[in-house]
């Protein structure tokens, strides 16, 4: 069986090896800043963080018969706010005409961008290798989780959910896109300027050139990246996708990768979550879904087969012992569609890329 959880300082370790098998923003492999993002999720599961611009829920999901995590994804309340702007790069297009020559092109442009109006945001999701294309469809299960717990609490999240997508990498995390551009105006590795803008952004906004820039004066490895996702992302990106998220023309300044967006309330799983009493044990669940509990465990979710009957849920007598749940409490549900035979593979097809997909 597989269960999400919380992340607990017990999984530091194992997170910081995920981390450092890819390369996301929303899940850095440097202990003290992974340290720090723990104790954040901690703080916002426990309902002790007030500040939203502080509020970030990691999840794991672990595998119950070896106790090992294999995999991992987040939600951040808010990324930006006056003063702190979330920064893209706007893709546009302008046309040039020649009267006499009785030609044109089309040429493809990028302009810096900021957003201070506060939108969530999904990403940080890794799933260890040997689980992708696992039958119990685990990569879903700990994406569309996110979800699970937005419908549980719309209040906590911005009415527009963003994911930033990694885009393609180099098998030693470098990208043309940033050394053929972003390099020439920040004296920083790719690695090093996207690891520092968790510390500050500034540096983008002072050093970056603030007007439009022809993709057409880069050569074809590095403006073809523009917007396109890196191979392991595709199937990350299909999920998303899915759940209604769509690219707007906004990308990473760093990759390349593309924003998707979404509404939150239009966010299928946001809107199927429900909540409901859980009135005890059944062998015929006959609605097949994720469930959710906040108990002495803490915040705990998995997929199964259960009975609803009005607020009233069963659940298999296992699932509610993995749950750590307790008859009479409130759980929270949401059924997922069948797969299609269409539908059952999202390999080569989406920050919670990084996410940051």
């Amino acid at each position: 069986m597989f269960i999400v959880r919380q992340a607990t300082l017990d999984d530091l370790q194992t997170l910081l090896k995920m981390a450092r098998m890819v390369h996301f923003i929303n899940l850095p492999a440097d202990k003290e800043m992974l340290s720090a993002k723990i104790a954040r999720s901690r703080r916002s599961f426990a309902s002790m963080e007030d500040d939203p611009r502080q509020r970030e829920w990691m999840f794991v999901v672990e595998d119950t018969e070896s106790r090992s995590v294999v995999g991992t994804s987040c939600l951040i309340s808010t990324i930006s706010w006056p003063g702190h702007p979330h920064i893209f790069l706007e893709v546009g297009k302008r046309e040039h005409y020649s009267k006499d020559l009785n030609t044109g092109q089309v040429h493809v442009t990028i302009k810096l961008g900021i957003d201070e109006s506060g939108p969530s945001e999904v990403g940080g999701l890794i799933l260890l290798p040997g689980y992708r294309n696992h039958p119990a469809r685990i990569g879903s299960l700990i994406s569309l989780v996110r979800f699970h717990f937005m419908g549980r609490h719309r209040e906590l999240f911005s009415t527009r959910v963003l994911a930033e997508m990694m885009g393609a990498l180099t098998p030693d995390s470098r990208t043309p896109l940033w050394e053929y551009l972003g390099h020439r105006f920040i004296n920083l590795s790719y690695t090093e300027a996207d690891l520092f803008c968790q510390k500050s952004k500034e540096f983008i906004l002072s050093l970056f050139p603030p007007g439009e820039i022809y993709t057409s004066i880069l050569p074809p490895e590095a403006r073809n990246l523009i917007g396109r996702v890196g191979e392991e992302t595709e199937a990350a990106r299909a999920i998303l996708e899915r759940q209604g998220f769509a690219y707007r023309g906004h990308v990473d300044p760093f990759d390349g990768g593309p924003y998707l967006e979404a509404k939150r309330d239009e966010i299928p799983i946001v809107k199927a979550t429900k909540r409901a009493k859980l009135a005890g044990a059944t062998a015929r669940g006959t609605v097949a879904g994720i469930v959710s509990c906040v108990g002495t465990l803490g915040f705990r979710a998995l997929c199964c087969n259960f009975a609803i009957d009005g607020r009233k849920l069963r659940l298999p007598a296992s699932c509610i012992r993995a749950l750590g749940a307790e008859i009479g409490s409130e759980v929270a549900y949401t059924p997922l569609p069948r797969r299609t035979k269409s539908a059952k593979s999202t390999r080569g097809g989406t920050k919670p890329k990084r996410p940051r997909a």
